[in-house]
């Protein structure tokens, strides 16, 4: 899994904090990636330790660690992952299908972690204020909210190897999923390329991002008025 974070202006502390959190969501998508691959017969997650929410099974050395922290001190948006959760496809009930549904549990867990740190939000600002908006709890509660609905919206892009693109391989016409999947081996190096290059892709993440807030603020103000 990768992502692409922009954090605010914040004081170490602060940072540190969200990044905290960074690091718990990422390990969270990955536990929710092994969690349905288990449900649909493939044991390899759950058999490897990878089914948890403790971060640490979860962590890459290069992508979790050592790549934010250049882009922290380049003053460049946050890019980063976790390291993937292994999945069997022969081991899936339903290979195709079961593979496009264990994709899309890892950005559905990053947006429920956005209803949650919205609630949050609103629960400690608005509703007992407990904190002032402006205060350091408020803003990181603000970031991992936001960060979260970033990592769903790039991660559901159909770009191999983003969980986006194991959904597209099951909607593609049998005939064009060999040349699709096959843009795997280019990795990184295509979403990045993708990302950087193509003015659209990052104007599409935006877009879905926004759409992702507005849906859990309706979500969260339905909520409340419940």
């Amino acid at each position: 899994m990768f992502s692409l974070v922009f954090v605010t202006d914040l004081p170490p502390i602060g940072m540190g904090l969200v990044i905290a959190l960074l690091v718990i969501s990422l390990g969270i998508h990955e536990a929710a990636h092994g969690w349905v691959a288990l449900k649909c017969g493939d044991t390899t997650a759950r058999d490897l330790g990878r089914i948890t929410l403790n971060p640490l099974p979860h962590i890459d050395l290069f992508m979790t660690i050592v790549l934010p922290a250049i882009c922290i001190m380049a003053g460049v948006p946050i890019f980063g992952g976790a390291k993937p959760v292994p999945v069997n496809y022969f081991n899936l009930r339903r290979p195709m299908r079961d593979m496009a549904l264990v994709a899309i549990a890892g950005p559905f867990s990053n947006f429920l972690l956005g209803v949650f740190f919205c609630l949050c939000w609103k629960l400690l600002v608005q509703d007992f204020g407990i904190w002032e908006a402006q205060a350091l709890g408020p803003q990181v509660l603000l970031n991992a909210f936001y960060f979260n609905l970033v990592l769903a919206a790039f991660n559901l892009l159909p770009i191999p190897p983003l969980d986006g693109s194991r959904v597209m391989t099951w909607l593609l016409p049998s005939g064009l999923r060999e040349a699709y999947v096959s843009l795997e081996r280019f990795g990184l190096l295509l979403v990045v390329g993708l990302l950087f290059l193509v003015p659209g892709v990052l104007g599409l993440v935006r877009s879905t991002v926004d759409l992702m807030a507005r849906s859990i603020e309706t979500i969260v103000t339905l909520g409340g008025a419940w």
